[in-house]
């Protein structure tokens, strides 16, 4: 048996199938692509979906890739066992109706043994227990063993739901045949259970069809879909005990151990942490490298779960400091052969990891503040067990290991609810799974609109023409295919020929008018189903259409140019964006229509008014430079050789369109544009804001819509001055000198109200009363605002010298209640924060604070009386 690396093994496969003449696809991007039925890729064939489903034609009838894959359902095994991991990679070969059974198996038998050298007695074959046609093939075109065949049932079978399913066949290398060889189906189940076979390729032949009522029925078109774990083979090769010591995994171990002083396999509880890391570091470096960004949503917080996890392990490693954007070169270095979007993105994606792991590092200290809040607060109510929920928003919030809180709990004598914590678990994963959205068969809408034949081809004729003849093709009205469209008919027309542009890559859908001498139709929107294929949605106004008849479409000129303008600008800003604030700037987002443009981009902090003021210089000076706006066809090679910025999550057929703006930009893209840039006229920044961490939003507009907008500002600077009476070049320092006004009467307000509090004072001193000792004040006062009130407060705690001091004041609608001691007090059980609460409770509010100092509001003046009476009671109770 070969020696091979991870590298090697990927190589090989890739190498074996297209010599079956297999199309070589490179790995689609983890973020699916039409898919709500998934937060991110977590199975080889699950990009493939609308081939196998027939919504998509193929790129070919055989197909061969490595796709990398996210799985995070079984998380809290990660590290402790030998298989599981968050981020694997999916040897895969798949046939569209091409070839089956009498292929495939002579093929895998032929690369484990011939390419691999794998030993054939250290192999098991399993089938479906009814599945005669393959049995017959592994004993007819290979020379496996036919007693180390076995029939298993419901385990290779392969169905979710109703749709595609069918019979599978898995190989299985054998890692202990000194026990000797497995003679029965019930031998072997037992020894797949104990680990000692190990299953790593599975063969699934789709032939069936299960309808809603249960029945198996034959399809047409087989297909095949194999998955072959690239970690799990490789341990085989390698002959190792788990994914954790192959090649590429090693080479994170042992930088980590490193960086934590550690050595592997010394002590067990360390070894747990230095997987996780290994694992983790290597799903972040991969998601981030595909445009995921940490959030609290979503992939997001998929991510943000595996660094700050990653993070948290490093602490209890011992490491120092943020080290995990460093751990990325050794895993962009051991992945670059195959990945080489990695080493181009490698500044961008540290940035990301540092910024977020310095977050965690913040974090995860309040949580250890939050912690000892708890623990007090079980000391105080002579409590035992910490409520599953609080450990759970320690752990979900705070990133706070439950292993950590169950440890720090029991150096106090106190107990963790692990069922309470468990609940809360699963509560969150179904919510994770409900957020994923209602899907059928592969996540696929079952919509009418997504029935229409997928080998119907429609021509789209709108780069170069906003008028076409063409004829309908297909009529839907109510979700169903319909014959005939009629007057005050609301449906979609599907035709031959097309102008319309159909919403994608963030521009809108073409608007226009559908008609013929007879017939007339707004159309108000334009999409694509999930073939691809165009959908004019229509508003009948005119007469009727029935399938077949002709008419001419003509797209809204004068809304498509708006959108053309605002389509180039958004390419020339995102250039400017990259001169201005650097290359780790890519587009994350956008949407063009005839009004204005969103740009949402990779940045990490506000961009200040001087930078934003630079993008809009340099896009108004490239603007006026007139460029040639140009469109080129080329290969997907071709076009990243030639400089053109490829989108982060974007997945490109072989041919490509680049759309060039000059010499100043160059972008692959299928929108519609301008043909010179000097059409845009004046561009304009209206606004810059945070979408979410890492991602920020630039909002503009262009041509005409730039100087409605300027001659509305204008307008308004001149109501302004007339108001103020003076010119638009005095407005500045008028608007200085009234709030200056404006701040000398505040003082003079502030001072008056003081003056007012401090013939309070000996008033309010009168009322000392001592409890067990300490000198206490309170009480209610009439109508003083929250800044007064707690003036008033410190002045009387320090005449006290020692005591306490609880206030209110009722102002309006609104209770206000301020408490403060001495430390002397605070010392003898005096806590603000405790009175304050029990206080603010009584008067509709709540609020807290430390033990010398609280505030809080209330919504209930009538109860500002009993809220004072309960402040005394409290402070009896604190100072027993």
């Amino acid at each position: 048996m070969k020696n091979m690396t991870v590298n090697e093994i990927r190589e090989s496969f890739l190498k074996f199938f297209e010599g079956k003449d297999h199309l070589r696809l490179p790995s689609f991007p983890l973020v699916p692509k039409n898919d709500k039925s998934l937060l991110l890729i977590n199975a080889g064939m699950a990009p493939l979906k609308p081939y196998f489903t027939g919504l998509q034609t193929p790129p070919s009838k055989r197909v061969v890739d490595c796709q990398k894959c996210i799985r995070t359902g079984d998380i809290e095994n990660v590290g402790k066992t030998s298989r599981h991991g968050t981020f694997f990679e999916m040897l895969g070969n798949f046939s569209f109706g091409d070839y089956f059974k009498g292929e495939i198996i002579p093929w895998a038998w032929e690369y484990i043994t011939e390419v691999l050298e794998i030993p054939k007695d250290r192999l098991y074959v399993t089938i479906h227990l009814n599945d005669d046609e393959a049995n017959e093939i592994w004993t007819s075109k290979t020379d496996v063993n036919p007693n180390r065949i076995f029939r298993l049932g419901a385990d290779n079978f392969w169905e979710i739901g109703v749709g595609p399913c069918g019979p599978s066949s898995e190989i299985h290398f054998d890692r202990n045949p000194e026990l000797g060889e497995i003679k029965t189906a019930e031998e072997f189940v037992e020894a797949s259970d104990n680990d000692r076979v190990i299953e790593f390729w599975n063969l699934v032949f789709t032939q069936f069809d299960k309808d809603e009522e249960g029945n198996y029925n034959k399809i047409e078109h087989t297909n095949i879909d194999t998955g072959m774990g690239l970690e799990r083979i490789s341990t085989i090769m390698q002959g190792v005990d788990n994914i954790f010591e192959v090649d590429t995994m090693m080479a994170i171990i042992n930088e980590v151990c490193k960086k934590a002083n550690k050595k592997y396999k010394e002590n067990a509880n360390t070894d747990v942490s230095i997987r996780i890391i290994t694992d983790h570091v290597r799903s972040v470096t991969f998601m981030i490298g595909d445009g995921v960004l940490p959030s609290n949503e979503g992939r997001g917080y998929v991510l943000r779960r595996l660094l700050r996890r990653a993070a948290r392990h490093g602490r209890l490693l011992g490491i120092e400091g943020i080290f995990l954007s460093e751990l990325c070169d050794v895993v962009i270095d051991s992945c670059k052969s195959e990945y080489k979007e990695l080493v181009e993105k490698a500044d961008y994606i540290k940035k990301v990891i540092k910024l977020e792991e310095e977050r965690f590092s913040e974090t995860i200290d309040s949580g250890m503040e939050i912690l000892k809040s708890y623990i007090d607060e079980l000391e105080e109510n002579k409590e035992t067990t910490l409520k599953g929920e609080k450990v759970f928003k320690l752990y979900d919030t705070y990133g706070f290991p439950m292993e950590l809180t169950k440890e720090i709990l029991e150096e106090k004598n106190l107990n963790l609810d692990i069922d309470g914590f468990n609940t809360e678990m699963k509560n969150q994963r179904e919510r994770a799974r409900n957020a994923r959205g209602d899907s059928n068969y592969m996540g696929n809408d079952d919509g009418v609109i997504n029935k229409i034949d997928k080998d119907i081809e429609i021509e789209f004729t709108g780069y170069t023409s906003l008028i076409e003849d063409s004829k309908a093709m297909i009529l839907i009205k109510d979700e169903e295919f319909v014959s005939k469209l009629e007057k005050g008919d609301k449906g979609i027309i599907v035709t031959l020929k097309t102008p319309f542009y159909a919403e994608m890559g963030g521009q809108v859908g073409d608007k226009g008018i559908i008609c013929n001498e007879k017939f007339k139709a707004e159309v108000y929107d334009c999409k694509k189903n999930a073939g691809g294929k165009t959908l004019h949605f229509v508003n009948v106004v005119e007469g009727s259409v029935s399938i077949d008849d002709e008419f001419k479409l003509s797209v809204d000129e004068t809304r498509r140019n708006r959108i053309c303008k605002n389509h180039t600008a958004t390419h020339m800003l995102h250039e400017a964006l990259r001169e201005v604030l650097g290359d780790h700037v890519n587009q994350s987002g956008s949407y063009v229509d005839d009004e204005r443009l969103r740009f949402d981009f990779t940045h990490f902090s506000a961009v200040t008014e001087e930078e934003l003021k630079k993008v809009e210089n340099i896009l108004n000076e490239e603007i006026m430079k007139v460029y040639n706006v140009c469109t080129d066809v080329m290969t997907l090679e071709e076009a990243k050789n030639s400089g053109a910025v490829a989108l982060f999550d974007d997945k490109y057929a072989d041919d490509v369109r680049v759309v060039s703006v000059g010499s100043f930009s160059k972008e692959l893209c299928g929108g519609t544009h301008i043909k010179n840039s000097g059409e845009i006229g004046l561009f304009k920044i209206l606004s810059e804001s945070g979408v979410a961490a890492g991602t920020r939003r630039i909002e503009a507009t262009t041509g005409e819509k730039s100087v409605e907008y300027i001659e509305n500002k204008n307008e308004l600077l001149k109501e302004v001055s007339s108001a103020l009476k003076c010119t638009e070049k005095d407005l500045l320092s008028k608007v200085q000198g009234l709030l200056q006004e404006l701040k000398d009467k505040d003082k003079e307000i502030q001072e008056f109200k003081n003056k007012l509090t401090s013939g309070l004072e000996d008033e309010l001193l009168s009322l000392v009363k001592e409890v067990n000792g300490i000198k206490t004040i309170v009480t209610s006062v009439k109508d003083v605002d929250s800044n007064s009130l707690r003036n008033l407060c410190d002045k009387l705690r320090d005449k006290l010298q020692s005591g306490v001091v609880v206030l209110g004041s009722a102002n309006g609608e609104k209770v206000q209640l301020v408490a403060m001691a001495t430390k002397d007090v605070t010392n003898k059980g005096i806590h603000c924060g405790k009175i304050i609460k029990e206080v603010a409770l009584i008067a509709g509010g709540g609020g807290g604070g430390r033990p010398d100092m609280a505030q809080a509001g209330g919504k209930l003046p009538e109860k500002l009386e009993e809220a004072m009476n309960k402040g005394r009671e409290v402070i009896e109770t604190l100072v027993k």
